[in-house]
């Protein structure tokens, strides 16, 4: 049964892009190839086959979402803000709450979007500057998501802002895990090989 969810998962991320790409593909006057709408869609797919298959690591207050490594991958191109995007946004609709579909994917989205500004930005030759929107984009939205809503705050001693800032510390170090040391050495892995660069990057 959960086999066939991620299944039935992938194959709306990967139609779902396809429109989408299309649609920024008209407006941009066809500066989207074929070949990178193909590769925004496997992105999307990949995003909700690893957050389904890696569930329990990959929602709650405490989480390492795997996933979000490819949230660096608009260091290579602006298309995989879309892919990643649209990934973050199916994968929360299969699997969290109707909240996380609109925090969780706001989030990725503005990281994406910084992301992709840095993208030119190293630090000893690796991309962590261009890691770090998705740490803070995650660790404020859904930090502040899961204090306001998932938490009985009235009921605490603590004061709100703590609240907050202990969830966002929560989500902020599982973001670090996946993005600044999973995504920087994914985009190392990718820039260091040059098939794989090509495969990336090629219009």
């Amino acid at each position: 049964m959960f086999s066939v969810t991620v299944f039935f998962a992938a194959v709306a991320a990967i139609l779902i892009a396809f429109a989408a790409l299309r649609l920024l593909q008209k407006q941009a006057g066809g500066r989207f190839s074929p070949r990178r709408l193909a590769r925004c869609a496997v992105i999307a797919a990949v995003y909700v086959a690893l957050c389904l298959v890696l569930a329990p690591f990959s929602y709650g207050a405490v989480q390492v979402r795997i996933a979000e490594a490819l949230c660096l991958l608009p260091v290579f191109g602006a298309e995989y803000i879309v892919g990643v995007t649209l990934g973050c946004f199916l994968a929360n609709l299969f699997g969290s709450t109707i909240l996380d579909v609109i925090f969780g994917t706001l989030a990725t989205l503005l990281a994406c979007l910084v992301t992709c500004k840095l993208r030119h930005v190293r630090l000893k030759g690796l991309a962590i500057p261009a890691s770090l929107p998705p740490v803070f984009f995650n660790a404020v939205i859904v930090g502040a998501e899961i204090t306001l809503f998932f938490t009985d705050y009235h009921a605490m001693s603590a004061p709100l802002w703590l609240l907050c800032l202990s969830n966002g510390i929560s989500v902020g170090v599982g973001e670090l895990i996946s993005c600044t040391v999973l995504g920087v050495a994914l985009v190392k892995l990718i820039e260091s090989n040059a098939a794989l660069r090509r495969a990336f990057t090629e219009a």
